[in-house]
């Protein structure tokens, strides 16, 4: 049997480690339909969005697609194209696995955690309002009204939705995860103690969740408390849930804790779709130089093997990445011990095909 799958470019250096990732899970053996399409700043000129509705149909289509990093533009324009995808398909929880790797230079070993990250609310919802313009004023005269609370009348305006629909699935999520996966705890991060309301109503709803999953050991955390425990036992951690924020930067800082975002791969799963990809960007000063890092993506290959149900082969690539790291003859720059010669990302990718096959 085929699975079908969209395979989304992306931008800059995404049709560089898109191909890599083709390579190594087909080396797999496992049978895969793809459909290629691009998104991103390449197509601007050709659609007059970087994110085409054919790309959204063809993820509709096929249920699962994996994507290549791409572009976002700072401070003005179109959106994320990724918070996009992730809100047009109800895309609502983020995995982000942080693993150790041996051969990847990190001050941490030993990394084992995981972060589930609400990904359709809080602060990302884009409920804004620009400062010195009409709406502004209009929300910012409702909200003073309301609270009872001086607003500066040179503000600019964000709204943080916690709804208990979003904060129930999110932490069911990663209770059920972790109970599929033989994990121990369920970490929730918070910061109830000053937003009692927003975040207040998270932590209300996880304490509520945590009731139903015994046999998964259950805490909460303020997230500035989170982050300095990180750094300091990150040992006692297992699985964390975060809202969309403070996920945000966690599974950032916890990417940083195994090497760096070339090493993090990451999933956006909704009830009945997901779609995989790299946390980092899409470097375009490195476009077609045949020279970046693909463990990222190809790392995100593996969520989708497991996400389709092909343990066995996602079980063989990760060790062969593992494997062809620790190694570090046939690796990227960025991963090369000192005095060996770095390969291009296609070289690295077929060197993992090599490995699978042999």
């Amino acid at each position: 049997m085929a699975y079908a799958v969209t395979l989304v470019r992306g931008d800059g250096i995404g049709p560089e480690v898109a191909k890599a990732t083709q390579t190594v899970v087909d080396a797999t053996g496992v049978k895969i339909d793809w459909t290629v399409v691009d998104a991103g700043v390449d197509v601007m000129e050709q659609y007059g969005t970087p994110l085409p509705e054919h790309v959204l149909e063809s993820i509709r289509t096929t249920k699962v697609a994996i994507k290549g990093p791409i572009t976002t533009p700072v401070g003005s324009g179109f959106r994320s194209v990724n918070v996009a995808i992730r809100k047009e398909l109800d895309l609502y929880a983020n995995l982000r696995p942080a693993k150790s790797i041996e051969g990847v230079k990190s001050t941490f070993k030993d990394i084992d955690l995981i972060i589930v990250r609400e990904n359709t609310e809080d602060l990302y919802a884009g409920i804004e309002f620009e400062v010195g313009t009409e709406a502004v004023g209009k929300a910012n005269q409702f909200l003073s009204e309301l609270s009872g609370k001086t607003i500066r009348a040179d503000s600019a305006i964000g709204v943080k939705p916690i709804s208990d629909f979003g904060s129930r699935r999110i932490v069911k999520f990663a209770f059920d995860y972790a109970r599929a996966n033989g994990r121990k705890k369920v970490t929730a991060v918070h910061k109830a103690n000053i937003m009692k309301f927003t975040d207040g109503l998270f932590l209300e709803v996880a304490r509520d969740v945590a009731k139903d999953y015994t046999d998964i050991e259950f805490e909460d955390r303020i997230v500035d408390n989170m982050c300095m425990q990180l750094m300091q036992k990150p040992e006692l951690y297992d699985v964390l849930v975060l809202p969309n924020l403070y996920g945000d930067i966690v599974s950032d800082l916890c990417a940083g804790m195994i090497g760096g975002l070339g090493v993090a791969p990451g999933a956006n799963i909704g009830t009945d779709m997901a779609v995989f990809e790299a946390i980092h960007g899409s470097a375009p000063k490195y476009a077609g130089q045949n020279r970046v890092n693909p463990t990222a993506l190809i790392l995100s290959g593996v969520m989708m093997l497991r996400y389709l149900g092909e343990t066995s082969a996602a079980d063989r690539l990760q060790q062969a990445v593992e494997d062809i790291i620790a190694e570090g003859k046939h690796v990227t720059y960025d991963l090369a011990p000192s005095g060996i010669t770095p390969v291009g990302t296609q070289e690295m990718a077929e060197a993992i095909a090599a490995k699978l096959a042999s």
